[in-house]
């Protein structure tokens, strides 16, 4: 099972009456699942928060749900845009036998010790998170990556350079092998696409270089919030 808990109570406070639940420190949620129908909940919002940052979208988290426990995955986080605080967590119900479908992030491991950042390449990574299937228990926290061997403007990572640990498969059994996770650039070509958009953040410039190289473009890292 996880090591992730977390006790929830039914929530009896809907519509308007959300706003005064947090006010008391409460954190609103709903928990889908199975044929049941969806049980509104509420639960303290550090321990949630702390739980929510732990578990992200990718590991199981132990409920307890008046007292009946349960396995669940977040399925999406709602924050507010200008407190920065969490306002809405939806978790969905597993089986521990069963496997899921999730999106775990992608660690590069060795920024700024590649052989092409010390020769003053720069990498970037173009996709952040990738969808996997597993049972709970063989879900990671994270799929690492090295770039240490990375050397010039031609080497890069791709999905096949993916090691998926024991038990775990990609989501999609046709997934696209050659979908480029980290490329290596000149400085000057970075800058000019980067001065080409205005000056504008450069993982923009590095999708432009990348569109010129004839690689995928990268992928929608977030996932926005239900």
């Amino acid at each position: 099972m996880s090591n992730i808990s977390l006790k929830l109570e039914t929530r009896l406070a809907v519509g308007k009456q959300v706003a005064k639940l947090r006010q008391t420190g409460m954190v609103p949620s709903v928990v889908y699942g199975g044929s049941a129908e969806p049980i509104s909940t509420q639960s303290p919002l550090v321990e949630t928060t702390k739980v929510a940052h732990s578990a992200g979208k990718h590991s199981p988290v132990d409920l307890t749900i008046n007292g009946k426990k349960t396995l669940a995955i977040i399925k999406s986080i709602d924050m507010d845009p200008v407190k920065h605080t969490l306002r809405h967590v939806a978790f969905h119900t597993i089986k521990s036998d069963e496997k899921i479908v999730t999106e775990v992030p992608i660690i590069l491991i060795g920024l700024g010790e590649s052989v092409a950042e010390r020769a003053g390449l720069v990498v970037l990574q173009a996709i952040e998170h990738i969808e996997i299937r597993a049972i709970p228990a063989n879900l990671p926290e994270s799929i690492e990556m090295s770039i240490i061997d990375l050397a010039t403007d031609e080497d890069k990572l791709t999905i096949a350079d993916v090691k998926l640990p024991t038990g775990v498969e990609f989501a999609d059994h046709e997934q696209d092998m050659d979908l480029v996770i980290a490329n290596v650039y000149e400085p000057s070509a970075l800058q000019a696409s980067n001065d080409a958009a205005g000056g504008d953040a450069e993982p923009e410039a590095a999708e432009d270089v990348a569109a010129e190289n004839g690689e995928a473009p990268k992928a929608d890292a977030e996932q926005k919030s239900e």
